[in-house]
C-alpha cells in the first residue's frame, strides 16, 4: 500500500506545473516534496527519509538531500506554494455541491509535551492537549480546512472556514455552532444556511437579542411540525464523521500527532500531506490546479 500511495503522488506531481530548479539549488522542489511525502506515507521522521537504507534497492540510487536542507527548502514559498498545489489537485470538490458538513477533529498530544503553540481544550470523551482540524467537508471533497490549537473556539474557526470556502447550499452542524455570529457570516455570504439544533435545546426561548436571520430561519426549519427534512440533513451529519474515519481507517492514516510532529507549521504540513494521501486512497476525477 505504502508503494501504491508513493507512485500515486509521484504520478500527480508529474502533472503539476513547478518552479524550474535553478542552478544554485540540488534538488528541485518535486524531489523534496517527494522525499517529504515517503517519511509521511512511513509514519516516519523527515530525517528518516534521508537515508538511502530506508528506499527500495531500485529506489536508492535518487539524490537525496540532508535533514537540514530538508527544513529549509519545506519552508521555502515555492516548496510551500507546491505542496498547496498537491492538495487542491487532490483533496478540493470536482463540482459544486448543496449539502456541506462542518466539524473538528482533536489531534492530541502527550500532557507533558512542550509545545507551546498546542491549546488544552475538549476533545472526544474529554480534554486532551493538542491540535484539531477543523473542516468543511461535501461529497465530493473538503471545501476548506484549518489547524489550531486545541482550545480554540470551533465558531471562531468555523467562521474563517466560511469565508475562504465559497460554497453555497446547506451547512450542517451539531449544536455547538448555534451561534448568532455564525448565522450572521452565513447571511453575508448569501444562498447558504447553517441549519443545527439550538445549543440549550428546543423550547427555550431567544431572549432579548436581536437575532440574525439566518438563526430564525434554521431554527423555524428544525423545530417547526413538519420537520422532516431539518431532521433529515441533521441525521445526514453523520457523514463527517465517517470521513473522519477514513482518514483514520488505513495504516498511517490521521491519527494522534506523533512524537516528531510539534508547533503548528509542522502540525498544518502534516495534516496537509494525510489528508492528500486519504483522498488517493479513493481515486476520483480530480480537476487541473489553478494557477
Amino acid at each position: 500500500m505504502e508503494h501504491q500511495l508513493w507512485k500515486a503522488i509521484v504520478a500527480v506531481l508529474a502533472t503539476l506545473d513547478k518552479k524550474p530548479k535553478t542552478t544554485r539549488l540540488d534538488y528541485s522542489d518535486e524531489r523534496i516534496v517527494q522525499v517529504y511525502y515517503w517519511a509521511v506515507i512511513h509514519d516516519r521522521p523527515t530525517s528518516w527519509a534521508c537515508r538511502r537504507e530506508n528506499w527500495p534497492p531500485h529506489l536508492r540510487r535518487l539524490p537525496l538531500p540532508s535533514p537540514s536542507r530538508m527544513s529549509r527548502r519545506l519552508r521555502s514559498p515555492s516548496v510551500v506554494a507546491l505542496l498547496t498545489c498537491l492538495e487542491r489537485r487532490v483533496i478540493v470538490p470536482t463540482e459544486p455541491g448543496l449539502f456541506w458538513v462542518i466539524d473538528g477533529k482533536p489531534l492530541p498530544i502527550g500532557g507533558c509535551s512542550k509545545d507551546r503553540q498546542a491549546g488544552y481544550g475538549r476533545a472526544a470523551g474529554g480534554k486532551a492537549k493538542g491540535y484539531k482540524v477543523h473542516a468543511i467537508v461535501g461529497a465530493n471533497g473538503i471545501a476548506a480546512w484549518r489547524v489550531a490549537p486545541m482550545n480554540k473556539d470551533e465558531r471562531v474557526m468555523a467562521a474563517r472556514l466560511l469565508r475562504a470556502a465559497g460554497i453555497q447550499g446547506y451547512l450542517v452542524a451539531d449544536s455547538n455552532y448555534d451561534s448568532n455570529p455564525l448565522h450572521a457570516v452565513c447571511d453575508r455570504l448569501g444562498e447558504l444556511q447553517l441549519i443545527t439544533r439550538r445549543r440549550y435545546g428546543p423550547g427555550n426561548g431567544t431572549g432579548h437579542r436581536r437575532q440574525s436571520a439566518g438563526r430564525v430561519r434554521s431554527i423555524e426549519r428544525v423545530e417547526s411540525p413538519f420537520p422532516a427534512f431539518a431532521d433529515r440533513l441533521l441525521e445526514d451529519r453523520a457523514a463527517i464523521e465517517r470521513e473522519f474515519g477514513n482518514w483514520v481507517n488505513w495504516g498511517g492514516g490521521l491519527t494522534a500527532l506523533p512524537a516528531w510532529v510539534r508547533t503548528h507549521r509542522r502540525v498544518h504540513r502534516w495534516v496537509q500531506a494525510k489528508l492528500v494521501l486519504a483522498a488517493l486512497k479513493r481515486p476520483r476525477e480530480i480537476p487541473t490546479c489553478a494557477a
